[in-house]
């Protein structure tokens, strides 16, 4: 590991929309909690780092508890190697929407992370960022492995299967599912007790979404994503599901997909489908007929994963719109 530092470190973080799907799964001879996260383009969290003098670990904004512990801990891992104390100042740049389902708190922390370690000029693999997320956030999202689509033990830092490639490409019409003023505290929730016929239900939808990967097939994301919302309805449920199902199918989307813990939702559009523009044209109509109406789009799968982030030109969007 080098000693070299950098004056300033300084990191970019992606955001999630939500989650593919999210379970328990059987794992090393146990059954885990786990997710696989939709990645989504429309938000970045920046984090920068300068290097203090002593050990303290300062953040702004200051109310931003989880991103100085996850510097706290990452200084703390280094320490081990470098034995010096290591301090400085974190500051966090971000527009996310709080509560929604963004997944804002695990991108501050993940940014956070980052910057420390390039302050110190070093490279974290996204499995040490994973236990470090984990110990400073209790829960975290899976945004660290970027390379490949995993499914992540999210109370416990750790890849329960590597599916080794990006989801399949598709377009995603996100809207809110739920009133956004009310923000969902993903800690405050009581983890979901979920049936055994459920578990069950799990693994083959694992099974399913290993396929869809594996033969980029978007209808099978979108079975195996509306099936996981599906059964979320017993523990947050989203009060017009079925209304935006039936608009779902009318439009010819493959899916529903949602943020199991909080207010955002997205309908699934193959993106190689040649009437894909139409089909979004039209739901965006009868979303807003049915009172969804502050909408957005993106691309995610290959086709969201093959954009290289530009740190010095991306710019956090203010608020939500077409992407």
């Amino acid at each position: 590991m080098s000693s070299e530092r950098s004056p300033i470190g300084t990191a970019v973080a992606p955001v999630h929309h939500g989650e593919i799907l999210q379970g328990m799964f059987a794992a090393d001879g146990q059954v885990k909690r786990g997710l696989v996260s939709l990645p989504c383009d429309m938000y970045i969290v920046r984090a920068s780092f300068a290097i203090a003098d002593s050990a303290e670990i300062t953040v702004s904004p200051g109310w931003k508890g989880k991103a100085k512990r996850a510097a706290e801990l990452t200084t703390a891992t280094l320490q081990k190697h470098s034995g010096a104390l290591l301090g400085g100042h974190l500051e966090i740049i971000s527009r996310v929407p709080l509560g929604q389902g963004f997944g804002s708190s695990t991108s501050d922390v993940l940014a956070a992370i980052w910057a420390v370690a390039d302050a110190f000029s070093v490279r974290l693999p996204a499995a040490n960022a994973a236990k470090l997320a984990v110990a400073a956030e209790t829960a975290s999202d899976s945004l660290m492995f970027e390379d490949s689509s995993v499914l992540f033990a999210h109370r416990d830092g750790e890849v329960i299967e590597d599916f080794k490639d990006h989801l399949p490409r598709v377009r995603v019409l996100g809207f809110f599912a739920r009133p956004k003023h009310v923000r969902i505290d993903t800690l405050a929730l009581s983890p979901a007790r979920y049936a055994r016929r459920e578990i069950e239900i799990f693994h083959d939808l694992r099974s399913d979404l290993r396929e869809a990967i594996i033969d980029d097939n978007a209808q099978l994301l979108g079975r195996v994503a509306s099936a996981s919302a599906e059964i979320n309805q017993k523990y947050l449920p989203i009060p017009e599901l079925q209304k935006i199902n039936e608009i779902g199918r009318a439009a010819g989307s493959v899916g529903i997909q949602i943020s199991h813990s909080g207010n955002i939702a997205g309908l699934l559009f193959d993106a190689g489908d040649r009437d894909v523009l139409q089909r979004i044209d039209f739901s965006e109509k009868m979303l807003g007929e049915a009172g969804f109406n502050e909408q957005w789009q993106f691309s995610a799968g290959e086709c969201g994963a093959a954009r290289k982030r530009d740190t010095s030109l991306q710019l956090d969007r203010g608020g939500h719109g077409t992407a």
